[in-house]
């Protein structure tokens, strides 16, 4: 059992006291179907914890599948008479640990409520549960020509809840924005087992404080949410595709300033380094050209002439910054294994061992800096680091890579992980542009903002879960917790 910052007082008890547990299940059993209890070890130990491998987790007191609001409002009234932590969940694939579990939790995995409930083509929204995976939701709308954009790299797998959760971005956002940007209104359990809406499903509307937005991002711990209003657009022009290859890292930071410079806005413009690219290809055999030491991936979406022009302006940009070859692709199959690799990047390169995920985010004129930097990190520490981005708009993924069960290589990389999020904050970004805080960037965030910014959400915290029951532990410990 891994041990959270702060816990052994409640490990211990849930050791000590069995029959508490035992009662805590009955009262679950009570109010849900039969089947929506989980409780046999590897099924609760499965659920426990994301897929973010270097966050601490304690397997759960129990795993509950509700279908229906009215059972996630049961739940956690169970968990408040009870005094029990309460974690939700949505498919697992954050990158923070914000899913995982906590000492004698419940987690709530909410894959089951996966119904998409209304599209609406006049008014462009659609209503969806929480389990409804992002792929799935925009196929559907796709079906009634409209399009929702936010489009995480693990959007074939990934949750609605959960993107909301995270307020997670994805390729596109460089020109459409991120989760938050789409989020008209939710149906949310507080922390006071009240099952509430906030926001709207009109164009416009500013009735009183936007709790809306106060809740995406909020990583399930303001509140359990239960159902999504999201805003939708119509179907956009085919993409086209530029790609550029580059004998560094930094000269294809420097191809993105000079992408912004152009005026531009790109539809996607994702970086690959050349340790992404033969990853994926020793995995899945795509006949990738790995010879580059990194490649932009860009792409338009304008119709006709314009993006025509456009996707010339990014070439001539990608030859500015240094590229030692650029062209727009003439062929849709070779362009879209390109974009293929970079979803499957991630799940090839851990594979390779224990992956430590970053997720910095700093100005546009500041990313040849970043891998400048990020490059002398892994020489200094001796690491290897894989690069990620979304280029666009400056949210670098490093990913550190330890070969398994070597703890000094591990250490080493912790070390690394903290000089980036130090240098990111010094180049004026953040330590997290769409994965979350979670456990891995408590301390980041500390490192980022005001002692009274950590108060404030400290205070939001305490005026919505008084009983401290909502993912314990997450974004901001408690004041004695802090890291």
């Amino acid at each position: 059992m891994i041990t959270l910052p702060g816990e052994d007082r409640d490990l211990r008890a849930a050791d000590e006291h069995p029959d508490r547990a035992d009662r805590v299940r009955r009262a679950l059993a009570a109010v849900l179907p039969e089947g929506a209890l989980v409780t046999t070890p590897a099924s609760v130990e499965r659920y426990s914890h994301d897929e973010a491998e270097w966050a601490p987790y304690a397997p759960a007191l129990a795993v509950v599948r509700p279908r229906t609001a009215e059972q996630v409002q049961a739940v956690v009234r169970v968990c408040l008479e009870h005094g029990v932590p309460l974690v939700p969940r949505g498919a697992g694939t954050g990158l923070s640990g914000g899913a995982n579990a906590t000492a004698a939790s419940v987690v709530v995995s909410l894959e089951a409520m996966d119904a998409v409930l209304e599209i609406n083509t006049v008014e462009r929204y659609a209503v969806v549960q929480p389990g409804v995976i992002n792929d799935d939701l925009r196929a559907a709308v796709a079906e009634q020509g409209l399009w929702y954009p936010p489009d995480p790299a693990s959007s074939p797998w990934s949750t609605l809840g959960g993107n909301v959760a995270t307020n997670a971005g994805g390729v596109c956002c460089v020109k459409y924005g991120v989760t938050g940007d789409y989020v008209l209104g939710l149906q949310v359990v507080t922390g006071t087992g009240e099952l509430v809406r906030v926001g709207r499903k009109t164009a416009k509307g500013v009735a009183g404080y936007d709790l809306t937005a106060l809740l995406v991002g909020s990583e399930g711990t303001l509140g359990v949410v239960t159902e999504i209003t999201v805003r939708l657009r119509p179907a956009r022009p085919p993409e086209q595709t530029v790609v550029g290859h580059f004998a560094s890292l930094v000269s294809a930071g420097e191809a993105v300033a000079a992408v912004t410079r152009s005026g531009v806005v790109p539809s996607a413009l994702e970086l690959l380094d050349r340790h992404c690219l033969r990853a994926v290809d020793d995995w899945k055999h795509l006949g990738l050209e790995a010879d580059a030491a990194a490649i932009l991936l860009a792409r338009v979406d304008s119709p006709g002439v314009a993006g025509d022009a456009e996707a010339e302006t990014i070439r001539a940009a990608f030859d500015e910054g240094g590229a030692v070859w650029s062209a727009r692709s003439e062929d849709p199959q070779e362009a879209e294994a390109l974009f293929a690799a970079r979803r499957l990047a991630y799940p090839a390169l851990e594979r390779l061992g224990p992956v430590l995920t970053e997720d910095v985010c700093v100005p546009l004129g500041a990313v040849p800096a970043m891998l400048a930097s990020i490059e002398d990190v892994a020489a200094r520490y001796d690491v290897h680091i894989a690069n990620l981005a979304h280029a666009g708009d400056g949210n670098l993924h490093p990913l550190l890579i330890t070969p398994p069960g070597d703890e000094a290589a591990r250490a080493r990389a912790q070390a690394a992980f903290e000089e980036i999020h130090a240098t990111a904050l010094a180049l004026g970004g953040t330590v997290t542009g769409e994965h979350g805080v979670g456990l891995l960037k408590r301390g980041g965030l500390v490192a980022e903002v005001a002692p009274a910014v950590i108060a404030m959400h400290h205070a939001i915290r305490v005026a919505l879960d008084p009983a401290g029951i909502l993912n314990p532990g997450k974004v901001v410990a408690e004041p004695e917790q802090e890291v």
